[in-house]
């Protein structure tokens, strides 16, 4: 990121002591304490892009050490879905019918009908979230989500215990499971933060799914939705944040919406940006997402750049396989090398590693496996779309 240079970044935690098995938030806390304290420079700022626990261990950091950040209240009111909805309900009308769901007495709740999204109040990157479209269907989910949630859910209701809940969330827990009616229309997301109270966004993204299916195919940025319609997704945006009481830290919110009406329904609140659009910004406005975080956490206002990058809309692209199977095979580090030499624009990087069977994989949603991350810039979305193909027709990948 340029103006960084100067900057020291120090690595506290491991993505595998993050993210692997059931973490322990008060273990993960004491080792980030340690590192913090045992260095002799003073520490700045504390930043983290990743979902739970980073999401909750840097304000509880921030907090900690005196600096910048956003309060543990207001990222847990985003984190925890169930709060999240109801808090909603107190800023915009814009979203779906909801209820919870008793996982040992499970039925779909008064009010809503099928098809739904049945998802537990606390995960990430869709991990145990199911479209349910009968009664079969929502008995087969509820079982994985029974048996999968305290992964999450139990490190959840540690930080759950170091706020003043409301009576309404404290009953509810961090182990318990959310219906949604299924939203429908084009996909996007807003991308912004706050500065001492100031709501800023600073772009509008699309998510676009595989036909069919709700895996992603790609996020591109800049959005080529109508330009009502983007500005609907900021102004929705702009009174959610605001009511959560966010400060301090960068966003992104998730939305669904219809293109011709102009009608919107949000999603889901990300009390951080999407480290997956790091290269987007870059691509396009000539400096990281990642540059806000920073700044804000140093208790400076981002003054972000605005269409200074090389390209004129860039994606990341994933490249998806929708079956199990062990990977015998897959792009070599010089055919990888080849494709972006020979397709100016394009970077790859292969998801797992030869030998590795994809349920094994972390961080996947509930109907594929990510086989390689695809960030192309192009001039338009029709290049974006045929550097793509070039790319992904030039990779080998075989399973068993």
């Amino acid at each position: 990121m340029p103006g960084h240079e100067r900057q020291t970044f120090v690595p506290v935690l491991t993505d595998s002591e993050m993210q692997e098995g059931e973490v322990s938030i008060p273990d993960l806390l004491d080792r980030a304490v340690r590192t913090l304290d045992g260095r002799d420079e003073p520490v700045d700022a504390v930043i983290g892009f990743w979902d739970f626990p980073i999401s909750t261990l840097v304000p509880l950091l921030a907090a900690r050490y005196g600096l910048h950040g956003a309060s543990l209240e207001a990222v847990v009111k985003c984190e925890h879905k169930y709060w999240s909805r109801l808090e909603q309900q107190q800023v915009i009308e814009e979203y779906p019918r909801f209820g919870l769901v008793d996982l040992d007495d499970p039925r779909l709740p008064d009010g809503l009908r099928y098809p739904v999204w049945l998802k537990p109040v606390k995960s990430y990157s869709s991990e145990l979230a199911f479209h349910v479209a009968d009664d079969r269907q929502f008995a087969d989910a509820v079982a994985e989500i029974r048996e999968g949630i305290g992964r999450l859910g139990r490190p959840f209701e540690w930080v759950l215990d170091q706020l003043d809940l409301p009576q309404a969330i404290a009953e509810v827990g961090g182990q318990a499971c959310l219906a949604e009616e299924a939203m429908t229309g084009a996909r996007a997301a807003t991308e912004g933060y706050v500065h001492d109270g100031e709501v800023v966004v600073y772009g509008v993204l699309d998510s676009i799914t595989y036909p069919e299916r709700s895996s992603f195919l790609r996020h591109q940025y800049p959005s080529q939705l109508p330009e009502p319609v983007q500005k609907r997704l900021v102004e929705v945006s702009e009174r959610v944040i605001a009511g959560v009481g966010l400060d301090w830290t960068t966003f992104s919110v998730e939305f669904f919406c219809d293109p011709e009406s102009g009608d919107v329904c949000l999603l889901e609140i990300n009390p951080r940006h999407s480290q997956s659009h790091a290269q987007l910004f870059a691509d396009v406005d000539g400096i990281a997402n990642h540059h806000a975080m920073v700044q804000l956490a140093l208790g400076r206002d981002p003054e972000l750049p605005r269409d200074k990058g090389p390209y004129g809309i860039s994606a990341k692209w994933y490249h998806r396989r929708f079956s199990d199977g062990v990977l015998r095979r897959g792009p070599s580090p010089e055919e990888v090398a080849r494709i972006e030499r020979e397709i100016p624009g394009v970077r790859v990087t292969p998801v797992p590693r030869e030998g590795q069977r994809l349920s094994e994989l972390l961080g996947q949603d509930s109907y594929s496996f990510e086989l390689t991350d695809v960030i192309v810039g192009a001039r338009d979305e029709a290049e974006l779309v045929a550097k793509y193909e070039r790319a992904v027709g030039a990779l080998t990948y075989e399973f068993d």
